[in-house]
């Protein structure tokens, strides 16, 4: 599935380093397909928050918000959830030993992906379904 990328959005991410924009790219896709597969999460929002790339089920409020940013140093990407929501430890049950987290905050990527598809998928999915599985 493509989708238009928003025009602030693209800005930020082409100015962060390959191979972390070209990683940033992939997962937004990621996001996006997996978003597809998801009845509950409808229409996908896609802006800046905290001046970094943001995804959102604003249609149907189904899950938290996901954001992408380099890290500190440029050379690995995050995937961030919010801080106080239990995924980062769900994330961390099913993939400890596979994803590499930063406290409660997010998930740490390196800039090649491939290996880390499945597991990214299934976070992906528990985020954006993170309200709507709590209600059931």
């Amino acid at each position: 599935m493509t989708t238009d990328i928003d025009p602030a959005v693209k800005a930020i991410i082409t100015g962060w380093r390959d191979p972390v924009r070209e990683a940033a790219l992939e997962v937004r896709s990621l996001i996006f397909d997996t978003a597809s597969t998801l009845p509950q999460v409808g229409v996908l929002s896609e802006m800046l928050k905290w001046n970094q790339p943001a995804y959102l089920t604003s249609q149907t409020a189904a899950g938290t918000t996901i954001r992408l940013g380099e890290t500190r140093d440029g050379t690995r990407l995050g995937l961030y959830v919010h801080c106080q929501t239990s995924l980062i430890d769900t994330f961390r049950l099913h993939y400890g030993g596979q994803l590499e987290f930063e406290k409660k905050r997010a998930i740490i990527l390196h800039p090649d992906i491939s290996n880390m598809l499945k597991p990214l998928r299934h976070c992906i999915a528990l985020a954006l379904t993170y309200h709507s599985s709590k209600a059931g």
